[in-house]
């Protein structure tokens, strides 16, 4: 079978041809990238629409048997419309689906990015032969997909999963605009925030840590100067991953207790820098965890890794025709 993904991103947007072979196996037979046009999405809506008409054309007897569009949230995966995404400012409420359908008169499906990465991660990655599994992003932001009974569950208004927006502790740094959220504590921005925190700490104490340093100034702090000096054994940079890997082992914690898992599997942060967090976190799954439940319910590292984002739309568009 083959089919189309579109994958808009607030940076960068894609437009693929893929199919899924007998084995169960997904190939990218094609792409294109482009930047995104944040202020004009009809405009960018067109582009991505002539990329798939290129791309068809360029391939011999081809028929697309569905597409698959990934977005970041909030959206309306019953209706197809992309409703208010924080870093797409001027997409609001715009039909996609529908747009694609009359475009191209085959089945799309829209699913927000952490869902089409974890029907992705569990048909062709880590969860393949789960059940019960989740998919945890870790990097510009800190959500879950979720496959319960072999289903994606995406609740009532496309928001199941969110657990980046919980609080884990009542003041530290913020993401989803809020103070101590998990987000704020296993994300890219709040890695650098907790070292900014960390750092006016140490600065206010007399002392000058290597990562002040290393960055020239509190606001240039980031996560990447974090972890290259966590790499080189750095003990401030090395306390900044521990703290995030706790607060990982206590959002994994809620999860594991609340779903009874076969597995979650984390990508970007946690992939490359396991070995700084795991320790942690572990650790505070196994205070924290029902025995059973933390038995058997395994923690993995993204299969798919750096590529999960190409297949996910693709994902979404198997997915979809399967049902």
């Amino acid at each position: 079978m083959i089919f189309a993904g579109i994958d808009i991103g607030g940076t960068k947007c894609a437009a693929c041809i893929g199919t899924e072979s007998e084995n169960g196996e997904l190939q990218i037979l094609s792409k294109e990238r482009f930047d995104t046009i944040v202020d004009s999405p009809y405009d960018m809506i067109a582009i991505l629409q002539g990329s798939l008409h290129k791309q068809l054309s360029e391939m011999q007897n081809v028929q697309l048997d569905g597409i698959g569009i990934s977005c970041g949230g909030p959206l309306s995966s019953k209706t197809g419309t992309i409703l208010a995404p924080p870093n797409l400012p001027k997409w609001d409420n715009i039909p996609i689906t529908a747009s694609f359908e009359a475009e191209f008169k085959v089945h799309t499906t829209l699913q927000n990015d952490a869902n089409a990465c974890a029907i992705a991660e569990w048909k062709y990655g880590s969860g393949k032969g789960t059940h019960n599994f989740a998919f945890l992003t870790f990097g510009t932001g800190f959500g879950a997909g979720l496959i319960l009974n072999s289903q994606l569950y995406c609740g009532s208004n496309d928001m199941a999963g969110e657990i980046g927006h919980i609080r884990a502790e009542t003041d530290g740094p913020v993401g989803y605009r809020k103070h101590g959220s998990f987000e704020g504590f296993c994300s890219g921005a709040g890695i650098a925030q907790l070292g900014r925190m960390m750092v006016i700490r140490e600065t206010a104490a007399g002392n000058t840590p290597k990562l002040l340093s290393e960055c020239g100034d509190i606001p240039s702090i980031n996560a990447k100067a974090i972890a290259e000096l966590a790499e080189q054994g750095d003990a401030l940079c090395r306390d900044i991953y521990r703290i995030s890997g706790e607060k990982l082992g206590k959002a994994l914690s809620i999860m594991v207790d609340l779903l009874d898992l076969d597995a979650i599997s984390i990508g970007s942060i946690f992939t490359r820098s396991y070995h700084l967090l795991w320790d942690s976190c572990n650790k505070v799954m196994e205070q924290e965890c029902l025995p059973i439940s933390y038995r058997h319910c395994r923690i993995l590292k993204s299969v798919l890794g750096d590529k999960v984002g190409d297949i996910a739309a693709l994902a979404i568009a198997a997915y979809s025709a399967e049902k």
